[in-house]
């Protein structure tokens, strides 16, 4: 009986010792295709505060007081420039909110119609303004005319948030990882979001210009006939104040 029983558990060992084997075997292979996130926040300022094409309205405000119409001298010019604007880069009509029901209503009005002469005059066909009517649910604010169109921007931001401190804390990782703190980079990118004319140059170069025809005539005339085709401009050195480097 002593000998069946030691066979028994020796068995059982051996048995069980497969079983881990094969289990760890398995285990090797397992892939779940999940991914590690190591850390929430991108490192790379560009990634933390990325410029976002996205289509924003830009605006004017046109304020009329309660003694006369029309438009100032100053007016007209914010008014022409909006027109200008709005065919070089509007992605839709002008929408002209004229407020009524207020001491200044009929003033607004006829500043509208000034507004639309100046409109037509600068290329924005009819169909391109929309006008609309507000009240003011403040009656104490001066009620005015905005002129507002979308078009397409970039953007970036918002700034200015701290959520960790910027001093060394238990709280802050990145002190002692030496990481860039969170609002790192965001001005810079919403400077640069604000400086570009058009946003699609953020994404895309653009179409290369046809070349200046008369210059490559004069260039390839040049070499045929052995010449320097560099352009020469005797004036360059009357402008420098030094002989410096020469």
């Amino acid at each position: 009986m002593t000998v069946r029983t030691s066979f028994d558990r020796s068995r059982a060992v051996r048995m069980a010792a497969a079983l881990v084997g094969v289990a760890v075997a398995l285990g090797g292979c397992l892939r779940t295709g999940e991914e590690v996130t190591t850390a929430s926040i991108p490192d790379d300022y560009r990634l933390r505060h990325p410029i976002v094409i996205e289509e924003a309205n830009k605006s004017i405000v046109v304020f009329v007081g309660q003694g006369r119409g029309g438009l100032s001298a100053e007016q007209r010019s914010d008014v022409v420039g909006l027109a200008g604007s709005w065919l070089h880069e509007a992605t839709g009509a002008i929408n002209a909110d004229v407020p009524v029901g207020t001491p200044n209503a009929r003033m607004a009005a006829d500043s509208m119609r000034e507004i639309h002469v100046l409109l037509a005059a600068a290329g924005v066909p009819p169909r391109g303004i929309v006008v609309r009517q507000y009240h003011p649910e403040n009656p104490r604010h001066m009620a005015a005319i905005r002129l507002s169109y979308p078009k397409i921007t970039a953007e970036a931001g918002p700034c200015g948030l701290w959520p960790e401190d910027l001093g060394p804390s238990i709280k802050n990782k990145s002190y002692f990882e030496n990481k860039p703190y969170y609002n790192f980079g965001c001005a810079s990118q919403r400077n640069m979001a604000a400086m570009v004319d058009n946003p699609a140059d953020l994404e895309q170069p653009r179409p290369e210009t046809p070349s200046y025809t008369m210059r490559r005539s004069t260039a390839f005339e040049k070499y045929g006939k052995g010449a320097q085709t560099a352009t020469t401009y005797p004036e360059a050195d009357k402008a420098k104040l030094s002989d410096a480097g020469k």
